[in-house]
């Protein structure tokens, strides 16, 4: 499956193989689309998550280009540096 997938693919596949399911009777079948959804479901999940986290790491990197006086030609230093901080967020004080 591509890793690219689209979610919303993913969602109707989902939704279409869980409808299928309902109607199998052959165990063997069932276990092995059941296995299946519950593949794409991770897979949803891992693209929702990962959505999350490029979306957080754009506006933090928004912030500090901000901060920093809107600067041009430094978007890549401001990128890396927000997916560093998210990744290993300072500790608490």
């Amino acid at each position: 499956m591509d890793q690219n997938e689209d979610p919303r693919e993913l969602e109707r596949k989902i939704e279409q193989a869980t409808r299928i399911v309902s109607r199998v009777t052959d165990q063997t079948t069932y276990q092995r689309l059941t296995a299946w959804v519950e593949e794409l479901r991770q897979k949803l999940r891992q693209r929702q998550a990962a959505r999350r986290t490029k979306e957080e790491i754009r506006a933090r990197a928004h912030e500090l280009w901000v901060q920093h006086g809107r600067p041009s030609g430094r978007d890549l230093e401001f990128w890396l540096q927000a997916e560093s901080e998210l990744k290993d967020p300072p500790p608490p004080r």
